[in-house]
């Protein structure tokens, strides 16, 4: 039941899911909130300093995308961090000192999202030149290539049981947010009734990148090997600012019937990229809603 009486900011915040937690963001804060073995929720939170409020021209349209893009990255590894940090027992070596994850395992966590999303940028070219298609088939045909290789990646690691646990914490990450978005009463019993989608997830973001990497590479000339492949690269900050605007658009306007038939792609991929989640991380997700609103109206 939505409670008539309560008042609420309006808050345009995301989140993303951890290991065993949450994050929630929100313009100038970071809240994790963490399961730790014994059963306690663990909360950290972050005043943030966004690129875009110290520099005004970075909170332009198109260019706040590409900002947020790295930012969301940069943000996304030190909160898996220091979930893992938190989610395990203390781990000690053979001298009987803790064991955290600190600088160096940042390094290696950053450089492998790198490599992988170099590999899923460039093995669907290279299977397209090697198909010897041109124009618009070619483009088309590397978008299909590159969604199938992700959808066959994500259905391998969602057999992992750890990582699964992660798909349920984003799960309810959306649920939790959907709730909150409703002006309901945030318990676990109302936030379970939502879906586990929702339209500003990153997983729809993947297929407004795909849409739009076919049209603008489509309206690139027809160059060489290297030429397609320099192209490509410099237009990923482009790709990434206008898909970021058509995320925020598809947002604001979800209940528009052109923008429903638009996101139903990408809320259909989130099928794969959610499970249902627990009651226990249920009250994780709820938990760091509740610590980012508080943070936003005392503010």
């Amino acid at each position: 039941m939505v409670d008539q009486n309560r008042k609420e900011p309006s808050l345009a915040f995301g989140g993303q899911a951890l290991i065993e937690g949450v994050m929630m963001r929100s313009k100038n804060y970071m809240v994790l909130c963490v399961r730790k073995p014994n059963t306690d929720i663990v909360t950290q939170v972050e005043h943030l300093n966004p690129l875009a409020a110290k520099y005004k021209v970075l909170g332009l349209p198109f260019l706040r995308g590409i900002v947020a893009l790295f930012e969301s990255l940069y943000l996304g590894i030190k909160g898996l961090l220091f979930s893992a940090n938190v989610s395990v027992e203390e781990i000690k070596d053979d001298k009987g000192e803790s064991l955290k994850l600190g600088y160096t395992e940042f390094a290696i966590l950053a450089l492998g999202t790198l490599g992988i999303t170099a590999f899923f940028f460039l093995v669907p070219f290279l299977l397209a030149t090697w198909l010897n298609l041109t124009g618009i088939v070619f483009n088309i045909a590397e978008a299909i290539i590159r969604l199938a290789l992700f959808i066959a990646y994500l259905s391998l690691i969602s057999m992992w049981g750890q990582f699964r646990r992660v798909l349920q914490y984003h799960g309810a990450e959306h649920k939790a947010i959907n709730a909150h978005e409703a002006g309901v009463n945030l318990t676990v019993e109302n936030v379970k009734k939502y879906s586990r989608l929702h339209p500003r997830c990153g997983t729809s973001f993947l297929f407004i990148v795909l849409i739009v990497s076919i049209i603008l590479f489509s309206l690139m000339p027809n160059l060489d090997f290297t030429g397609k492949i320099a192209y490509r690269l410099l237009l990923i900050p482009v790709i990434a600012g206008i898909s970021y605007e058509l995320l925020r658009l598809s947002g604001k306007y979800r209940n528009s019937p052109i923008l429903k038939v638009f996101i139903a792609p990408g809320l259909g991929f989130q099928l794969l990229t959610t499970k249902e989640p627990t009651d226990d991380m249920l009250e994780v997700s709820i938990k760091a809603v509740q610590e980012v609103t508080k943070l936003i109206i005392n503010t």
